[in-house]
């Protein structure tokens, strides 16, 4: 289908953005959202629009409050409103438990692997032991998201169904 290929390029793109400069670009974002448009207009006609523009709010609201906790980038957080816009509410909303699932196990290795981690664990646990309560997490560390984005949307596209609502 030509919305799976249309993302899966954008995918590629983001992620390529998104690891090297820790950047999505609305360069990028919006020529796939008015692509998007165009197509499902010529399509589905105003159906089509509807589609993409409810789509595209769908995904704009799944990371809207993380964006304003400062938790998410203003990137990460467009692009899965141009995925819904692409795909639809349906793609998005299993799209997005992937990408959830998919963001917690990265975050998981990036702990794992951080410089002075398990240091911190041992000292945590010894703290315990002698009742002084020390802190796991002294720095925020963070990770490009647009990763975990793209990969609840691959899983989505290769793996429709595998999670029924």
């Amino acid at each position: 289908m030509w919305s799976s290929s249309l993302l899966i390029v954008l995918l590629i793109i983001c992620v390529i953005t998104d690891l090297k400069e820790r950047k999505i670009y609305n360069a990028v974002l919006f020529p796939f959202l008015l692509a998007a448009l165009i197509l499902h207009a010529f399509i589905g006609g105003i159906q089509g629009v509807t589609d993409v523009l409810l789509g595209t709010a769908v995904g704009l609201g799944i990371l809207l409050i993380p964006y304003l906790l400062g938790g998410m980038g203003a990137g990460d957080v467009k692009l899965l409103a141009v995925i819904g816009g692409i795909k639809g509410i349906g793609f998005v909303l299993m799209a997005s438990i992937y990408m959830a699932l998919a963001g917690g196990i990265i975050a998981i290795f990036v702990l794992l692997f951080r410089k002075g981690f398990l240091t911190r664990i041992l000292y945590f646990f010894q703290g315990l032991r002698h009742g002084v309560r020390l802190s796991l997490f002294e720095d925020k560390t963070t990770f490009p998201y647009g990763v975990a984005i793209a990969a609840g949307a691959v899983f989505q596209i290769f793996f429709p169904g595998v999670l029924s609502v």
